[in-house]
């Protein structure tokens, strides 16, 4: 495949106290967590040293997650600070990056940047990635870049969610709380796009936006 896949998507958010208060962010600790974020799915692609005829589900597991990057900027502090009636813009932009590593390995990053403003006035700048190297399994070659920009970012997009809710409260603000993503649709929307489409010959696909 080639070296980096991308998948973007801009979004537009209100920030304010009450909202998502009931939701409940996932910890490291938590069940699906301490399995490694391992999901299995039916199929009948046969692994590799399997004994013929036999075949196994595909498995994607999530060896280690981390904090790649982070970046919080306050220009305006402390007068940003000062509670106003107005909740701020939100303006967050989300983009999918994956590139292959070795035996049947992936890294997989989400890079979300996020601006908050009043006006004319920016309030904070957030800048963040947060990647993980993804085990793929039994997964179709075809099948590889559908698993790299939906399958592993939706599995991803909870805990970078709790790491830009985290820096904006620790800034000052009331915690930035994104709306999901539909990471299908959004790669249905690529693939709708010519210049994004998979090689004829069943190769890798090429670097591609939306």
């Amino acid at each position: 495949m080639a070296d980096e896949d991308k998948l973007d998507v801009d979004k537009t958010n209100k920030a304010n106290d009450g909202e998502f208060k009931d939701v409940k962010e996932p910890t490291l600790d938590s069940p699906a967590a301490a399995t490694g974020g391992k999901e299995k799915t039916s199929g009948d692609e046969a692994i590799p040293g399997q004994p013929a005829g036999k075949t196994a589900v595909p498995q994607i597991g999530i060896q280690s997650q981390y904090v790649k990057d982070l970046s919080f900027e306050n220009p305006g502090a402390p007068g940003s600070l000062i509670t106003t009636t107005e909740a701020p813009d939100i303006q967050v932009n989300v983009e999918v990056q994956a590139r292959p590593l070795q035996n049947d390995n992936y890294e997989v990053a989400l890079h979300i940047t996020a601006t908050g403003k009043n006006g004319q006035t920016t309030l904070f700048m957030l800048d963040l990635t947060y990647g993980a190297v993804c085990h793929i399994l039994g997964v179709a070659k075809e099948s590889i870049q559908l698993v790299l920009l939906v399958e592993c970012p939706r599995m991803l997009f909870p805990f970078a969610r709790r790491v830009l809710s985290d820096a904006t409260r620790d800034g000052g603000f009331p915690p930035l709380m994104l709306n999901p993503i539909d990471f299908l649709s959004l790669y249905r929307q690529q693939q709708q796009n010519p210049s994004s489409a998979m090689a004829a010959d069943g190769g890798e696909p090429p670097k591609s936006a939306v």
